[in-house]
């Protein structure tokens, strides 16, 4: 069976705090507006447990956050497909073409906020132990660590918050930084060093994952005297930055050595009426507030090239 073919205003490549913000502004320039999302709507920033920097909010949680954003976007207009995977797609100056497992579309323009992914513990046992020993969120796998030893791989906000939520469940924490210093903020540090619990092991890596039906086990390495210990740990959870979801774009899109797609703070890619917002960006800082100013300045330009093209 023929998949339908659908013309729109934008169409919006991710449901992260970018994609959606694009999603309010273009909606209510009464914009004809798509936003597909291969995972869950909200991206990394819904499994947050609590958010902090948000001008307005002393404090909220990803999934409230998210859900807020939702409301606004649908309720602008625009349209959610959750769960729906891109097959393909061709972006040039004149044609923009996306199929789905379930429809092919022909927007006007595209707005790329694909967002990003965790890296992967760099161990040859990380498939062994991926879900099973081997964590990347805290909020789904945290629970089963009560009363258990656990490690936490990274200095940045994502770890320490980790650990800071974290220490409701495991009884023993050890935070592994690759550096001497953390790169979190001061406030969160302070919370996460004075709790009991929490130790730290500084300039150091893992190196391996050991253990038989499930994880025992770490081999930690010292990056400047090059010695190893062994780390007996229940489960360890992973924050060692993200990598932007950029790969299908490549032979359309310039993308950086970096893999982020090159684009300026007007968000225009190399190709006429193709915008990059949020994580996928070339840029010197990525935080939730600069993901949303992306959205907004993609959706404006986005209005602006579809006008100057005829509407």
């Amino acid at each position: 069976m023929d998949k339908p073919v659908k013309t729109l205003d934008v169409l919006i490549i991710g449901a992260g705090p970018a994609g959606l913000t694009a999603a309010i502004y273009a909606s209510k320039f009464k914009l004809s507006t798509l936003v597909l999302e291969d995972e869950i709507v909200g991206g990394q920033i819904k499994e947050a447990y609590t958010i902090e920097n948000w001008p307005g909010f002393l404090n909220i949680s990803g999934n409230d956050f998210v859900e807020k954003l939702v409301e606004q976007a649908t309720g602008s207009g625009a349209v959610i497909d959750e769960f729906d995977s891109i097959i393909s797609l061709k972006l040039t100056d004149t044609k923009k073409t996306i199929e789905t497992a379930s429809a092919v579309y022909n927007p006007k323009a595209v707005i790329i906020a694909a967002g990003s992914k965790r890296r992967e513990l760099p161990v040859p046992e990380e498939k062994k132990f991926h879900g099973n020993g081997i964590h990347y969120c805290e909020l789904c796998d945290g629970h089963i660590y009560n009363n258990k030893e656990i490690a936490v791989v990274g200095g940045g906000n994502s770890a320490l918050l980790a650990v800071k939520f974290m220490t409701k469940y495991a009884n023993k924490i050890t935070i592994i930084q690759q550096f001497g210093y953390f790169q979190a903020e001061k406030k969160v540090q302070d919370e996460v060093l004075s709790n009991p619990i929490v130790n730290v092991l500084w300039d150091s890596e893992v190196r391996h994952a050991v253990g038989e039906k499930k994880l025992e086990s770490l081999i930690i390495e010292n990056v400047k005297t090059k010695k190893t210990a062994k780390l007996q740990v229940d489960g360890v959870f992973v924050f060692i930055g993200l990598a932007p979801r950029t790969d299908m774009y490549k032979n359309y899109i310039s993308i950086d050595k970096y893999g982020y797609i090159v684009a300026g703070e007007n968000t225009q890619t190399n190709v006429k009426g193709v915008f990059a917002a949020g994580d996928v960006r070339s840029k010197l800082f990525r935080q939730l507030t600069t993901a949303a100013s992306d959205g907004t300045v993609s959706a404006l330009m986005a209005e602006k090239f579809i006008n100057s093209n005829g509407g």
